[in-house]
């Protein structure tokens, strides 16, 4: 009977892969930065659209990503356009956030306009002409004419008032009308 014979394969630490013959050591690409001797397993695109890529550590990666400029060498035109086209294909996102995943409303309004409809004593998700009849009705509640000396009754007119500019400002700039 032959005797066994000892596998390459033992022992801790590996330093190779399982089954590869011989006991080299295995490559190891280090990080594109100058200077840096850290593995660089994190590749990123040295351009837009470009299949070159750079291979940074953890740290440097992040740094890059930070810094990074889609639209750089591209005029506003061009920019906008690009941006439009990639929104376009990524309507997958937008419709997730109407579930309230990330939070109240469907993502179209902006934080201003989110606490204006708080003010309102109004949902995320109405609809401009609901502003409207929110608006008369909480004027006319605490208009400084009803309620004559009463403070606290003039402030919230004034806060109602507020938010109904901030309200009728953004659905202006929704419907393309300058505000």
């Amino acid at each position: 009977m032959v005797g066994t014979k000892r596998s390459n394969d033992w022992g801790f630490p590996r330093w190779r892969a399982y089954g590869a013959a011989g006991r080299g050591a295995s490559k190891v690409r280090l990080c594109d930065r100058e200077g840096c001797n850290e593995v660089g397993d994190r590749p990123a695109p040295k351009a837009p659209h470009s299949k070159d890529r750079w291979y940074f550590c953890e740290a440097h990666a992040a740094e890059y990503n930070k810094n990074w400029n889609y639209f750089a060498g591209l005029s506003p035109e061009e920019a906008a356009r690009r941006a439009a086209e990639e929104e376009s294909g990524a309507s997958a996102f937008r419709t997730s956030a109407q579930w309230q995943w990330a939070g109240p409303g469907d993502g179209s309004r902006s934080r201003d306009e989110m606490r204006a409809l708080e003010v309102l004593e109004l949902d995320p998700d109405v609809e401009f002409k609901d502003v409207k009849v929110a608006y008369r009705r909480l004027a006319k509640e605490h208009h400084p004419d009803t309620n004559a000396g009463n403070r606290k009754a003039a402030d919230k007119f004034q806060k109602v008032q507020a938010a109904y500019e901030v309200l009728r400002k953004a659905e202006e700039r929704k419907n393309g009308k300058v505000a």
